[in-house]
């Protein structure tokens, strides 16, 4: 069933292409604002109040005001129009005071990915936050492609490794334990990530590039992704894709998904 492409603006929906915003908004013309996309599955939202609370978190840092109820609300209307097809829904809050929300297609992605490492630097004061200034991680993406990649593995510039644009990385150690970048190094505060970190073990911390490209495996994990296997890193194949422990990690995250929504993996 084709993904339906509604928008909600401050609370009346209309096809996507339809939506209008004033073009005076600082959300479109400086990215001043905050965002949150959410998986929908079955036309059931996973997560939407850990997303809302971490829109909350983001606006609160930029000083942006936010009208939750009001917000919820316009996503229930918007979601009961959208039926029970798989998708996504994208949230933003802007500094012209536009609540907008939108459902979408899923993005197409592969069974695995390739990574290439780029250098970032962490913007200190917006560290944490889901804001709409995503200018540097979408070229980061745009770099990564041009290395013959299909995705950025950002890299700090004392070489500790932080995240993909837009996925949290786990990868495992020669002794096979399963690690990831700490919140403190400077990246998101990833809900699928938390929700992999409470199923499984994994250490946490500052780790150097030279440990993942001698990684056994890795993946990536996002709200879109889920959990998606690493191919490569800078054109070193990775010597198990997927290993037992992205696996596991899938099984885990696919529990998760049954025990909170009831979907199964088998339907």
């Amino acid at each position: 069933m084709a993904t339906p492409e509604l928008a909600s603006v401050d609370g009346q929906i209309s096809p996507t292409p339809e939506a209008r915003i004033p073009p005076g908004d600082d959300g479109l013309l400086r990215g001043d604002g905050v965002f949150e996309v959410v998986r929908l599955y079955s036309g059931r939202p996973f997560a939407l109040g850990e997303h809302l609370d971490r829109m909350e978190r983001s606006a609160a840092a930029i000083e942006l005001e936010i009208d939750r109820g009001l917000l919820e609300a316009e996503v229930e209307a918007l979601l009961d129009q959208f039926g029970a097809a798989e998708g996504q829904l994208r949230m933003v809050a802007t500094r012209g005071s536009r609540r907008l929300a939108f459902t979408e297609p899923l993005p197409p992605l592969g069974e695995d990915i390739s990574l290439a490492t780029i250098t970032y630097v962490p913007t200190v004061i917006l560290t944490g936050v889901k804001s709409l200034s995503y200018a540097a991680n979408m070229q980061a993406t745009r770099l990564a492609k041009g290395k013959g990649a299909e995705e950025a593995l950002l890299v700090r510039p004392d070489g500790v490794v932080l995240e993909a644009p837009t996925s949290t990385l786990f990868w495992t150690s020669p002794d096979g334990q399963l690690r990831t970048p700490s919140i403190e190094s400077g990246i998101l505060a990833s809900i699928t990530r938390d929700r992999i970190l409470s199923a499984l073990d994994v250490a946490e911390g500052e780790f150097p590039l030279e440990e993942v490209l001698g990684a056994g495996e890795a993946f990536l994990a996002s709200t879109t992704r889920e959990v998606q296997p690493v191919s490569s890193i800078d054109g070193n194949e990775l010597p198990e894709c997927p290993g037992p422990r992205t696996d596991e990690a899938a099984r885990a995250f696919a529990e998760t998904l049954e025990r909170e929504l009831g979907h199964s993996r088998a339907a």
